[in-house]
């Protein structure tokens, strides 16, 4: 009997990874693909596509401030991941039952925002359940993974069964999702009910610090702006500016991604121990090297040394900055939603940075797009610091009427 028990035991521990693994493949198979999904399907010009991912995004904005807000008064979790599976399902079959743009926008509005939340769910009961820093960063390394297979899977899939496969494949990861999630919220029946309340890092800023918060929100959506600059017009820099081939912009990228893994590890184990801000402000002053970095490189060696800082002011920034969001902002489910909410204003920031850094009166041509990422990267870094002091007045301000 001593296997079983074992199994009983190995089997609750391994639920949050596969979840994770799987959630992953979801958003890394639909993200790549959905502009061609929309082509294919529905004849969907340029222009087309970019109103309806900007619709569908700006749904997925919404969804992520309501629901989770919803489910923190509930802690329903676990109950909202296997509901976006469900959604996951009856998404794919309404897109593959339309036939016209404005009903396939609709559907992803109403179904495909509610069932982009699955990863801010799990996160969600991670820290509602008392995850260790450490937890929650690995699983979001394993996310990480699933995105180094997920947009070549998503190739092979359209070469082999066209746009249509890329919705089955989805199904098919939605019902495992959901069969995975029912056996996590078995575990959780059967946990103590007087489950212990979440940990929170000594080194926070304290409850309450609202303007502080709103800093620090700041600072992320700065640090989520250059980062989403840098992924997207990366290709483009290396061809046209650095004048190496497209093969090194797949070298660099590629590089980036596979250090994510191990620096996601690695800030991980440290968050357990040292403050999230401390790490957060480390993190984002290696992100401003490799963005100055990328400013007078002219060669592929640097450009491969810099993956180093890259990944690991990335691990900082998405990994321990989760945490820190969850230690800041009440409710699991609305740190979380918000945090990732950072990352789609992030992205939206990103096509003016482009446009400015790229003006002829910069003076530096694509390097001037670095510049300014390096230079806001920078001034978030400084506004950590800022949070911190706005967080301790009102501790100051009662000290000094008593001494008065």
């Amino acid at each position: 009997m001593p296997g079983d028990a074992t199994r009983r035991a190995l089997a609750p521990r391994l639920l949050v990874p596969s979840a994770a693994l799987l959630w992953g493949l979801h958003s890394s198979l639909l993200s790549p693909a959905l502009a061609l999904i929309l082509a294919t399907l529905y004849d969907a010009s340029t222009a087309d596509i970019g109103w309806t991912l900007a619709i569908y995004n700006a749904g997925g904005f919404v969804a992520s401030l309501v629901l989770p807000a919803w489910a923190d008064r509930r802690r329903t979790y676990l109950p909202m991941l296997m509901a976006a599976g469900a959604l996951t399902i009856a998404l794919a079959a309404a897109l593959a039952a339309v036939s016209t743009l404005p009903w396939a926008t609709v559907a992803l509005v109403v179904l495909g925002g509610p069932a982009g939340l699955g990863t801010t769910m799990l996160f969600a009961h991670l820290r509602d359940a008392g995850a260790s820093t450490s937890s929650i960063v690995n699983t979001r390394a394993i996310i990480s993974a699933a995105w180094m297979g997920g947009p070549p899977l998503a190739t092979a899939i359209i070469g082999w069964a066209g746009a249509k496969g890329i919705l089955a494949a989805l199904v098919v990861i939605a019902v495992v999702n959901i069969a995975t999630t029912a056996l996590m919220v078995r575990d959780r029946r059967t946990a103590p009910a007087d489950a212990p309340e979440p940990p929170r890092n000594p080194h926070a800023l304290p409850p309450g610090s609202r303007l502080a918060t709103l800093v620090i929100i700041g600072a992320f959506v700065l640090f989520q702006a250059t980062n989403a600059t840098a992924m997207t017009f990366m290709a483009l820099y290396v061809t046209e500016t650095v004048g190496l081939s497209v093969m090194w912009a797949g070298v660099v990228l590629g590089l980036a991604v596979a250090l994510e893994v191990p620096a996601l590890i690695l800030v991980g184990r440290l968050g357990d121990r040292i403050s999230h801000l401390l790490l957060v402000a480390v993190g984002a002053v290696l992100a401003a090297i490799y963005y100055a970095g990328l400013v007078v490189v002219t060669e592929p060696v640097l450009l491969l040394v810099l993956q180093l800082p890259n990944a690991l002011g990335f691990a900082a920034i998405s990994g321990i900055g989760l945490a820190l969001f969850q230690d800041l902002v009440p409710g699991a489910g609305m740190s979380t939603g918000l945090f990732m909410n950072a990352r789609r204003v992030g992205a939206i920031l990103s096509g003016p940075i482009i446009a400015a850094g790229a003006l002829p009166l910069m003076g530096l041509g694509q390097r001037g797009i670095f510049a300014i990422c390096a230079v806001l990267t920078l001034i978030g870094v400084g506004m950590i610091p800022l949070a911190k002091r706005l967080a301790a007045k009102p501790a100051q301000e009662p000290a000094e009427v008593t001494v008065s």
